[in-house]
């Protein structure tokens, strides 16, 4: 409008020559083919898992997309309603049913610890630059991650270790969109002391596949710590 870009919705700045993305600060999370999400299983049919994502629809884990030699009618002896798990969003049909895999480095099963449910949008400030934020949690707290690009963050470790980096979480994503808060998590996790040395879960039994941990995508950076407003004249959106 009148030589200028504006954006729909109020979020994060991310310039991405020629283009220019705006991370939204909320809303619910839209899956994309490739994609690593954590999900629940809800319901367990003699070929397939049916998953909530937290998407609009729900995405069914069928048995050939699993690490795993299933019989048809054993699923529910691999997983079962409650059960966490890291997948990947492997593609969307025209109707858009989601299909999800676990074959891959990183997925599989998650044992133990909870999981921290935070803003979709939140997820690239969790992982920060080059992976540098989620690096600060693992080393001031000695838990372990899995974060999920739809919101949800699986975290192991003992107690203490475990409610240190929920608070970072929430801390996150309160104050995602605020100035200088790589340097608020940092005081915090110094001001509530070192690692914790917590084991974790218990690592999976045969045959399931290794626990997933944190994985930085080299595309994914943090947007810029500015709300989105004016971009440059005669800039494109993606």
């Amino acid at each position: 409008m009148g030589g200028k870009v504006y954006a729909s919705v109020l979020g994060l700045l991310s310039p991405r020559p020629p283009f220019v993305q705006v991370v939204p600060l909320s809303g619910r999370y839209i899956p994309k083919p490739g994609d690593d999400v954590i999900g629940t299983v809800t319901d367990v049919q003699g070929t397939f898992w049916l998953l909530d994502i937290g998407a609009p629809r729900w995405a069914p884990l069928h048995m050939t997309g699993t690490p795993w030699k299933i019989e048809v009618g054993e699923t529910d002896q691999y997983l079962r309603v409650g059960d966490a798990v890291m997948v990947q969003v492997e593609n969307l049909d025209p109707t858009g049913r989601i299909g999800v895999t676990m074959n891959g480095e990183g997925l599989g099963k998650l044992e133990g610890g909870t999981i921290v449910t935070i803003s979709p949008a939140r997820v690239p400030r969790v992982v920060g630059r080059g992976g540098s934020m989620i690096q600060t949690i693992l080393q001031r707290t000695g838990a372990k991650m899995a974060v999920g690009q739809n919101g949800r963050v699986w975290v192991g470790g003992d107690p203490v270790a475990i409610e240190r980096v929920r608070e970072v979480l929430r801390m996150i994503d309160e104050e995602g969109h605020q100035h200088g808060l790589t340097e608020r998590v940092d005081s915090y996790l110094r001001s509530t002391g070192g690692p914790s040395g917590g084991s974790g879960p218990t690592g999976p039994a045969a045959p399931e596949p290794a626990l997933p941990y944190p994985r930085a995508d080299p595309a994914d950076r943090e947007p810029d710590d500015e709300l989105a407003s004016e971009p440059a004249p005669d800039t494109e959106l993606e």
